[in-house]
């Protein structure tokens, strides 16, 4: 909508003004042809006229000499005489006598009948013209009637201009915008008025119509949509869109925020799991390095336990070697454990997804540790069998349960009791190990998640780093499933690991 060219309206591009011209000019045109048509039939009904009458007045001369002729061939004693009188009388003719004829009768009547004839025209020129001038103020009235109806009904700023930039009508919406109670304006004049010392943005603008933004002064925005009228005119449409340019201002810094926040995250994520290859590698050179003296002071101190080489002499030797072995162990399986969770943790270990049978892997997990409890004096009871079939790692799920499994042996204290249970859905299967060890706290439970975290003093006269649990919960998260561990203070816990069954042997039970 090219409204800069006369108007600031769009006279060119919705044609503006061109077709109301071409109405003046086809109506300045109907009403010539009118007069012409008028004036011609005028002038042709005076030739016509005046032929007959000269016809007629020529016809009637002549009848009336061939009577005289008729009269004077046979003349009477009486007729003579009054003829010869006539004679003497028409010697001295009167005045008006003179203009009696009859051709001066026959142009008089021409005249007559033509000035009717062209004032006839007149009349229906002027008629024809009132006429089309009547329409045209009909025309003119129609619409705006129409248009106030029509801006009254609508619930935004609305005024209708003609194809100059002259405001036909306007509602008070669009008043109230220009803050402007009365009076006639002009499309530039409304427009500088709405602008308010702001600026104009153009959205679109083609002949269909033109969309713009005016920011104000005030910090409003006003949206202004124009479109073009039959009339060769166009409305224009005033809408508040400030709240939603500040909605869309929100969106797009909330939008901006969370582009940095990504950014950000996959650069700590790419800086964690550098860090994180950086530990296990670390950690793998690290316990390659100690395990292997480790595992001479362990080879030789068992030596000196069997005394192999001889008696040591003093069997307090004996007992130091039995020492040096079993914390030779116990430092060598923590390294190990570090390693594996570094490793798991990292995903530098995969597991296997074979499928399993779940009561073989209980089965191994219980023939481990029922010596142990029976030297320490607790009952372990183990629940029936399910038959299931797990997809999995079947040495990764025997660590998971021997590490949940040694945590409830060494924390529950003789007479107490161990329960190992498995239960069988549709979907998955829930291994559950209950201990009435000596429990944990709230706080104790929020930092199992935490690698190493041993708690109170209760917990750390225990061996080993305290990566049992983390060790258990990485495998069983890496196997598709999850852990949750409820426990109390003096009663106990309970350790229920849930993991999907293998989908393929899951459709054959079915």
């Amino acid at each position: 909508m090219r409204s800069s060219e006369v108007s600031g309206a769009g006279a060119l591009g919705f044609r503006a003004g061109q077709l109301k011209a071409k109405d003046k000019r086809t109506a300045r045109f109907g009403n010539r042809s009118v007069a012409l048509t008028a004036f011609a039939a005028a002038a042709l009904f005076i030739v016509y006229d005046a032929n007959t009458l000269l016809t007629n007045g020529a016809d009637g001369i002549d009848a009336i000499g061939a009577l005289v002729a008729a009269e004077l061939a046979a003349p009477a004693p009486d007729v003579i005489a009054s003829v010869a009188n006539a004679s003497m009388m028409t010697a001295s003719p009167p005045p008006d006598a003179l203009t009696a004829t009859p051709d001066t009768a026959v142009l008089t009547e021409i005249v007559g009948h033509g000035a009717i004839a062209l004032g006839l025209a007149g009349l229906a020129s002027f008629f024809a013209t009132r006429r089309r001038r009547d329409e045209d103020v009909s025309e003119i009235e129609a619409p705006v009637g129409s248009y106030e109806s029509l801006c009254s009904a609508i619930p935004m700023g609305l005024a209708c201009w003609t194809g100059t930039g002259e405001m036909i009508v306007c509602n008070a919406e669009y008043r109230a915008h220009l803050d402007h109670t009365s009076g006639q304006l002009r499309y530039k004049e409304a427009v500088n008025a709405l602008i308010d010392g702001g600026h104009m943005n153009t959205v679109s603008d083609d002949d269909n119509g033109r969309l713009l933004e005016l920011y104000r002064g005030d910090g409003t925005c006003l949206l202004i949509d124009e479109r073009p009228l039959d009339d060769g005119g166009f409305m224009t449409l005033v809408s508040d869109i400030t709240e939603r340019k500040r909605t869309e201002a929100m969106l797009e810094t909330i939008r901006h925020e969370q582009r940095l926040l990504a950014r950000k995250y996959h650069e700590e994520k790419l800086k964690a799991e550098a860090a994180s290859r950086a530990k296990t590698n670390f950690l793998a050179h690290l316990s390659h390095d100690i395990r292997t003296p480790l595992n001479h002071i362990i080879g030789f101190a068992d030596l000196m336990q069997m005394q192999i080489s001889g008696p040591l002499g003093d069997e307090r030797y004996v007992e130091y070697s039995r020492t040096i072995k079993n914390s030779g162990e116990i430092l060598l399986n923590s390294f190990a454990a570090i390693l594996d969770l570094a490793e798991l943790e990292g995903g530098q270990k995969a597991l296997r997804h074979d499928p399993v049978l779940l009561d073989e892997v209980v089965q191994s997990v219980v023939a481990r540790f029922k010596p142990q409890t029976q030297r320490a004096g607790i009952h372990f009871i183990v629940g029936p069998h399910t038959g299931a079939v797990l997809r999995g790692d079947r040495l990764g799920l025997t660590r998971m349960l021997g590490n949940i499994m040694d945590n409830a042996v060494r924390f529950t204290k003789t007479g107490g009791q161990i329960t190992l249970a498995t239960f069988a859905a549709d979907d998955g299967v829930v291994i559950e190990i209950s201990d009435t060890g000596i429990g944990m706290s709230e706080e104790r439970l929020s930092t199992l998640s935490q690698p190493f975290a041993m708690g109170d003093a209760t917990f750390t006269r225990t061996s080993g780093p305290g990566l049992g649990i983390s060790i258990a919960r990485a495998i069983a998260e890496l196997s598709g499933g999850h852990i949750a561990i409820d426990s109390s203070p003096s009663l106990g816990t309970t350790v229920a690991i849930s993991l999907p069954l293998d989908a393929a042997a899951a459709q054959l039970a079915a």
